[in-house]
């Protein structure tokens, strides 16, 4: 009975991934598009790594109405000198001096407003990180693929590289295993939503029956938020394979990673109450087997470690991941998760998060 009880979980859920990997959107390359984007990209502190975002944008082609609105929000390191000396003119860039956030605004919904209303001309809004380094073809691509599936709002999640090989794999593995993508689609639940912020697609007349950023704008977590006003408004959501087009090095090292995830994560489960049941859920099914290897129930804890090996190998085919050797560690990076979980809700408590020298 018990390893029934660990079995069936794991092969259920390791066979939805599967089904979602197979059923995954992607942009098409070589995509051309004669629609009005403007791409949005908030920078704040960026200096040292904004270079390959910019001229992988500047670099954009299928997309001859194209324009470019850069914000620097404040930034005490040079960023507005550094999109100065790349950009060095180019007609198609806007750069913005942003204004601090009002009272209840965070600083990147707060960014993301003063974009938008910016690029007021625009059919779509292409919302991009700094961090983010995208393909030739990748605007023209997701766009195409916006209008093709009739999105609101389409969330192509680039490949992520970096520091965090324990821990980020975990994001694409997560909405793989859990989210049924196409049900998300089809569904007008706002609970029933997902996005990743590094890049965003929208329909810009969708983005204003949402209420744009102003709805999120205490928001912690801005893309699930608006995603989820997306839906509220009575438009559709998808979320895609974009690790063929586009590059996120989120963080550079440990620390930049513990920080990212501590200011988010209590926000990612609605309660503590929620947070402690995924958690638990989490480690009875992927961590604790891995003990008993060792033990009489040898056979069930093995096959309880290969399904969810198993799961994480698939998400990073999908996903444009690394799937050997880092899909063996699975466990551990579920254990590394619930301790960030963790520390998270522990920092929150404590009133020490902190993003960009702003607090949270």
């Amino acid at each position: 009975m018990i390893a029934w009880l660990v079995l069936v979980p794991l092969l259920l859920l390791t066979g939805h991934t599967a089904v979602n990997a197979l059923l995954l959107r992607r942009p098409r390359r070589d995509a051309v598009t004669s629609e009005r984007v403007a791409v949005l990209l908030p920078l704040r502190d960026e200096a040292d790594r904004v270079t390959p975002c910019l001229e992988s944008l500047l670099g954009q082609r299928g997309v001859p109405n194209l324009s470019i609105h850069v914000l620097d929000d404040a930034s005490t390191d040079g960023t507005a000198d550094v999109v100065r000396k790349i950009t060095d003119g180019d007609e198609r860039v806007r750069l913005l001096a942003g204004v601090p956030p009002p009272a209840g605004w965070l600083g990147k919904p707060n960014a993301c407003r003063q974009l938008a209303d910016d690029a007021a001309g625009a059919d779509v809004l292409v919302f991009v990180d700094a961090d983010v380094t995208l393909a030739p073809d990748a605007i023209a691509g997701a766009v195409e693929l916006l209008r093709g599936a009739g999105m609101t709002l389409l969330s192509p999640y680039p490949r992520i590289v970096g520091a965090g090989r324990l821990a980020q794999p975990l994001l694409q593995w997560s909405w793989l295993t859990f989210l049924p993508l196409r049900g998300m689609e089809r569904s007008p639940r706002p609970s029933l939503a997902a996005a990743g912020g590094q890049w965003l697609v929208l329909d810009r007349a969708g983005y204003r029956r949402a209420g744009g950023h102003a709805a999120v704008r205490g928001d912690v977590l801005e893309d699930i938020g608006l995603a989820r006003a997306v839906k509220r408004s009575g438009g559709r959501i998808a979320l895609a394979d974009g690790s063929r087009l586009a590059t996120c090095h989120m963080y550079g090292s440990w620390r930049e990673l513990a920080d990212g995830y501590g200011k988010s994560l209590w926000a990612s489960f609605g309660s503590a109450t929620g947070a402690a049941t995924v958690v638990v859920l989490l480690l009875l099914l992927y961590a604790v087997p891995v003990p008993f290897l060792v033990s009489p129930w040898a056979g069930v804890a093995l096959a309880a470690y290969l399904l969810g090996v198993t799961g994480r190998m698939i998400s990073a085919v999908a996903t444009g991941g690394r799937a050997v050797p880092d899909a063996f560690a699975h466990p551990l990076s579920i254990v590394l998760f619930a301790w960030l979980v963790a520390r998270s809700f522990h920092r929150r408590r404590r009133g020490r998060l902190t993003w960009r020298g702003r607090s949270l």
